[in-house]
C-alpha cells in the first residue's frame, strides 16, 4: 500500500461497511494478505489505540467543592461557625462531619455514569488474532486498526466492529440487544432497510463468536465502534438533579435568606430600642441558629437510605437515594414485554392444520413433530435443554400431541442445516426421509414461508389463520415440508434451491404468559394516575394482546408495528393524547432513547426499563432507568438507577408506592423540624421587642441542643412511617411541586409553631412570676433571681421538647385521623420519643451539663405543667384536621 492511499484514511472518513467488498476493501486499502506491519503502525498513530475511553474526569477537588457550597450545606457552615463562636467544639466538628459525609456521598453518586463506561471497556478482548504481513499472528486487541483482517474462531470475543468476508459464525449479540439468542453472522452482500445490529454480515465489538469460523474486515475501531457510540451517549446523557434535590435547595435558600434578613432586621431593632450591641449580636446569633435547620439535610439522607433498604427488600436495588422520591413522581412507566410483563418462559399453545383447523389429530402431531425437528437445541448432561426459548417451546410440545423427540435422532438423521436468518427470518433442515428420499422442513414467520408454498396451497387461508393467532397473543411459526427426490444428497443443496414448492403442515401458536401479579399491578398503576407504555421488538399484534390481557391501553389502545419508523412530530402528536396507551412495537433501544427524550420534552417524570447495553443511554436519559437484574447485561445495570432483582413489573408499581411513601415522609418530618422553628424564634423577639425588660427566655446551647439533640431520632423515625391510606389512589404530584408548600408552612410555623409558642412562654413566665419577678427586674449572675432565671430557660428548652413529642404525633398524619393509622404502629418513634426525653432530663438534672447547657433542675409542678404540652399540641392540630376532612366533604 501507498503512503498516499495510507494519507487518505482519516478517523473522519469512515467507509460505508454494506457496500460491495471489493469497494470496502479498496476504500480501506486492505488485500487478502491484510495490512503490513508497518502500515498498521502508521494507522494506529491516525487512529489512535481500539479502546473505550472515559471523557476527561473533571477535577474530583472541584467535584467536592461544588457539594460543599450547597446551599444547606452553607447553613450548616454557618452553624457549625456559630456553635464554635460558643465555645461548644463538639457540637462544631460534629456539624462539620455532617457537610463532609453528604459531600462524600453525593461525590460518589456523580461517577455513576463513569462506572457505566468503565464496564464497557470490560467487554473488550486483551488479544486478537489478526492477519498481517500475510501470516495470522496475535496482537494486542487495542492495537488493531480499520483495514485489519481478522480471524474469528468459536469462543473469540470479537475486539472490533467488522465486515465478515469468509465463512459464517454465530453470535452472541445480547450484551448489546439484550437477547439472549446467537444469531447467525455471515459473508454476503448487505441488505437495504435494517439496522447495523440486524445486518447479517456484520459483527460488533465487545460481542461473542459462539459457533462457526470467519475471517474479518475492520471497519471500525475504538470511539468509532458501535460500543464506543454508546459509550459517548452514556457520558453525554448525565444525570439531571432529581426534584427533590432541586426543591431542597431552593428551599435552603429560602430558608437562608429569611434567617440572615431576620437577624439583621432585629439587630439594628435591638440597638433601636436601646439593648446593648453585644446582646443585640446574641440576639442576632440566637435568630439565626433558631431559623438553620440543621438536622434537616442528614435527616432526607437517611430517611432516603431507610426507603433504599426497604426497596432492596422488595426486590428493587435503588443505586441513587433521591431517586426514591423521583419514583414518587413518576406519571409514566415504559416496560419492556418479554420477562417484564409475561413469565419468559414460551409455551406451545395452540396448533392449526390446513385439513382441521385448530382442531387435534394426526396432522396436528405430524406438524408439531416437523416444527421441532426444525431446530438446533442441545440438552446437556444435566437433561435441561438449551438453545432459543421458542425452539425449545418446540421441543417441549411435541409431548403434547406426540411421542417425546429423541433429539439424539433428530441430529443423526440430518443432512444439512440453513441456520434462521434474520433477513429471510426463516430457517430450514434437510433430513433422511423414507425409502431413500431426502424431506426438507422450513419454520419461520408466516409472512417468510407462505409465499413459498407450492401452487394450489392454502396461502390465503393460513395467513388469516396465523393473524387471529397473533391477535390472541401468540407468537405464530409457519412449517412447511417438501420430498426430495433419491440421488439429491450427491448434489451440495443451495437454500433457495431446497424453500421452494413447499407443503403447508400448519401453524404453530407460542404463548408466553403474562405474569399473573402484572394485572393488578396495572390497575394500581391506572388507580394512581400513571400510564404505562410498551416498548418491544416484538410484532404488534402479540404486543398489543399482551397489554389488553394485562390492562393496559384501557380504554385506548395505540399500536404502533413500526415504531422504529417514527418520527418525532407523530411521536410528539401520540404522547399528548390523554387517556392513550401505546404499544411500541417492532422498536430499538434507539427507539427507547427518542421515547424517553419525547416524555422529558412533555414534562413527565420517566421510568424505562432496559435490560441490553444498548438500553444504556435511554436508561440514563429516563428520570428512573430500571434494568433486568436477571437477564440484564451489566452495563445496563451499570446504567440503570434501580435494578429488579425479579424482572418484574408489578416490583416497579411497589417501588413507586414506596417513592411515594418516602416523598410524604420527608415532608412530615419536615413539618416536625419546621414547627419548633417558631417557639425558638418568639423568646428572641419577646426580649428584642420588651427592649431586654423580659430577659432571653433561651439560649443559643439551648437552641443547638434541640436541633441537633433531641430532635433528630424521631424525625428519622417519621421518616420509616408507614404510607397513609389512599397513597395509591391519588394522581402524581406535579414534578413542579415543592417539597415545602403554603399548607405546609401555614401548619408547621402558623398552627404546630404557634400553639407551642404560646405553651412555652406560658411555662417560662409562670417560672418568673412565682418568684416574683417583674418585667426590668436584673437575672444576671449574682442578682437574687438568677437561679430562678435559669429555671425558667430551662423550662422554656423543656418546654419545646415536650412540644416536640406533641408534634411528632401530630406529623404522622397529613390528612388522616391518627386512629386511621394507629398509635402504637410506629415503634421507632415511640423509642426516639423516649430518647429525647432521656436526652431532656440528663441537660435538666445531670450537673455537669447544667454548668455547660445553663440550664437547673426543675420543680415537680414546672414539670406537670410542661407534661401537659404534648397532648394540647397534638390534640389542636387534631381538630384542625377534622374540620379540614369535613370541609372537604362537604365542598
Amino acid at each position: 500500500m501507498t503512503e498516499t492511499a495510507a494519507a487518505d484514511l482519516t478517523p473522519d472518513t469512515a467507509p460505508d461497511p454494506l457496500e460491495p467488498l471489493p469497494l470496502l476493501r479498496r476504500e480501506l486499502h486492505t488485500g487478502s494478505l491484510g495490512l503490513s506491519s508497518r502500515e498498521a503502525a502508521r494507522r494506529l498513530a491516525v487512529y489512535g489505540p481500539n479502546e473505550v475511553r472515559p471523557t476527561t474526569r473533571s477535577s474530583i477537588l472541584r467535584e467536592l467543592l461544588r457539594q460543599l457550597v450547597h446551599p444547606l450545606a452553607l447553613l450548616l457552615w454557618a452553624a457549625a461557625a456559630l456553635a464554635f463562636i460558643a465555645a461548644i467544639p463538639v457540637l462544631g466538628w460534629a456539624i462539620v462531619a455532617v457537610v463532609l459525609v453528604n459531600a462524600g456521598f453525593a461525590l460518589v453518586q456523580e461517577r455513576q455514569a463513569e462506572k457505566a463506561v468503565e464496564t464497557l471497556a470490560r467487554y473488550l478482548p486483551a488479544q486478537a488474532q489478526v492477519i498481517r504481513d500475510g501470516r495470522a499472528q496475535h496482537v494486542p486487541a487495542r492495537d488493531l486498526v480499520p483495514g485489519d483482517l481478522i480471524v474469528l474462531d468459536e469462543g473469540d470475543r470479537i475486539p472490533a466492529d467488522a465486515r465478515l468476508t469468509k465463512g459464517g459464525i454465530e453470535a452472541d449479540l445480547s450484551m448489546l440487544t439484550g437477547e439472549s439468542t446467537p444469531v447467525e453472522r455471515v459473508a454476503g452482500p448487505g441488505l437495504e432497510g435494517l439496522s447495523p445490529l440486524q445486518e447479517p454480515n456484520l459483527v460488533f465489538s465487545g460481542t461473542t463468536a459462539t459457533e462457526g469460523q470467519a475471517q474479518a474486515i475492520v471497519f471500525a475501531t475504538g470511539d468509532r465502534t458501535e460500543l464506543g457510540r454508546i459509550a459517548a451517549l452514556s457520558q453525554r446523557t448525565h444525570r439531571e438533579p432529581s426534584p427533590l434535590e432541586l426543591q431542597v435547595k431552593r428551599v435552603a435558600w429560602l430558608i437562608a435568606a429569611v434567617a440572615v434578613a431576620m437577624g439583621a432586621v432585629f439587630l439594628v431593632t435591638g440597638v433601636a430600642v436601646g439593648l446593648p450591641l453585644t446582646d443585640s449580636l446574641v440576639f442576632a446569633i440566637g435568630l439565626l441558629v433558631a431559623n438553620v435547620p440543621e438536622g434537616l439535610l442528614p435527616t432526607i439522607t437517611l430517611a432516603l437510605a431507610v426507603g433504599v433498604r426497604v426497596l432492596a427488600r422488595q426486590g428493587a436495588v435503588v443505586k441513587r437515594l433521591s431517586a426514591v422520591e423521583t419514583l414518587g413522581s413518576t406519571n409514566v412507566i415504559c416496560t419492556d414485554k418479554t420477562g417484564t410483563l409475561t413469565r419468559n418462559q414460551m409455551r406451545l399453545h395452540s396448533t392449526w392444520t390446513p385439513a382441521h383447523g385448530t382442531a387435534s389429530g394426526t396432522e396436528t402431531a405430524e406438524l408439531v413433530r416437523a416444527a421441532a425437528r426444525c431446530t438446533t437445541v442441545t440438552r446437556e448432561g444435566d437433561g435441561a435443554l438449551y438453545g432459543d426459548p421458542t425452539e425449545i417451546a418446540l421441543v417441549e410440545g411435541v409431548s403434547q400431541h406426540a411421542a417425546p423427540l429423541d433429539l439424539a435422532d433428530r441430529d443423526a438423521r440430518r443432512r444439512a442445516c440453513f441456520r434462521f436468518d434474520p433477513r429471510l427470518r426463516r430457517m430450514s433442515v434437510i433430513l433422511d426421509g423414507e425409502h431413500g428420499t431426502l424431506r426438507v422442513i422450513v419454520k419461520g414467520a408466516p409472512e417468510a414461508v407462505l409465499p413459498l408454498l407450492a401452487e394450489g396451497e392454502p396461502a390465503g387461508e393460513a395467513q388469516d389463520a396465523a393473524d387471529a393467532l397473533a391477535a390472541d397473543g401468540m407468537r405464530v411459526l409457519a412449517v412447511a415440508v417438501r420430498e426430495l427426490p433419491p440421488g439429491s444428497e450427491a448434489v451440495v443443496p443451495r437454500r433457495q434451491d431446497v424453500e421452494r414448492d413447499l407443503h403447508l403442515l400448519g401453524l404453530v401458536g407460542l404463548y408466553d404468559p403474562p405474569r399473573p401479579e402484572v394485572a393488578a399491578a396495572v390497575r394500581r398503576c391506572h388507580e394512581a394516575g400513571l400510564t404505562v407504555h410498551i416498548v418491544t421488538g416484538d410484532n404488534g399484534a402479540t404486543a398489543a394482546a399482551v397489554a389488553r390481557a394485562v390492562g393496559i391501553g384501557t380504554p385506548n389502545l395505540q399500536v404502533i408495528a413500526q415504531s422504529e419508523a417514527i418520527d418525532d412530530h407523530e411521536l410528539d402528536h401520540l404522547l399528548r393524547q390523554d387517556g392513550t396507551e401505546i404499544v411500541f412495537a417492532r422498536s430499538s433501544p434507539e427507539t427507547k432513547l427518542k421515547v424517553a427524550d419525547a416524555l422529558r420534552a412533555h414534562g413527565q417524570i420517566v421510568a424505562m426499563t432496559g435490560d441490553g447495553v444498548n438500553d444504556a443511554p435511554a436508561l440514563h436519559r429516563a428520570h428512573i432507568g430500571v434494568a433486568m437484574g436477571l437477564s440484564g447485561t451489566d452495563v445496563a445495570r451499570e446504567a440503570s438507577t434501580m435494578v429488579l432483582t425479579d424482572d418484574n413489573f408489578a416490583t416497579i408499581v411497589t417501588a413507586i408506592e414506596s417513592g411515594r411513601r418516602v416523598y410524604d415522609n420527608v415532608r412530615k418530618f419536615i413539618v416536625y423540624i419546621f414547627a419548633h422553628l417558631t417557639p425558638e424564634v418568639v423568646p428572641f423577639l419577646v426580649f428584642a421587642l420588651s427592649a431586654g425588660a423580659v430577659p432571653l427566655p433561651l439560649t443559643v446551647l439551648q437552641i443547638l441542643a434541640i436541633d441537633l439533640g433531641t430532635e433528630t431520632l424521631p424525625a428519622l423515625a417519621l421518616g420509616r412511617e408507614r404510607a397513609e391510606p389512599g397513597i395509591m389512589s391519588r394522581p402524581p404530584r406535579p414534578s413542579s411541586q415543592s417539597v415545602i408548600n403554603k399548607d405546609m408552612l401555614v401548619r408547621s410555623w402558623g398552627w404546630l409553631g404557634t400553639v407551642s409558642a404560646a405553651l412555652v412562654m406560658t411555662a417560662f413566665f409562670y417560672v418568673l412570676w412565682r418568684a416574683g419577678w417583674h418585667p426590668g427586674d436584673p437575672t444576671g449572675p449574682g442578682s437574687p433571681l438568677h437561679h430562678a432565671y435559669l429555671t425558667a430557660t430551662t423550662a422554656t428548652f423543656a418546654g419545646i421538647v415536650t412540644c416536640q413529642v406533641g408534634t411528632a404525633v401530630a406529623a404522622r398524619t397529613d390528612h388522616a385521623a391518627l386512629r386511621d393509622i394507629g398509635f402504637f404502629t410506629n415503634p421507632l418513634l415511640l423509642a426516639g420519643i423516649a430518647f429525647e426525653l432521656v436526652f431532656t432530663a440528663a441537660l435538666v438534672y445531670a450537673p455537669p451539663l447544667q454548668n455547660l447547657f445553663g440550664t437547673a433542675a426543675l420543680p415537680l409542678d414546672v414539670v406537670l405543667l410542661i407534661s401537659a404540652f404534648p397532648p394540647l399540641v397534638w390534640g389542636t392540630d387534631e381538630i384542625r384536621r377534622w374540620v379540614r376532612r369535613r370541609h372537604h366533604r362537604h365542598s
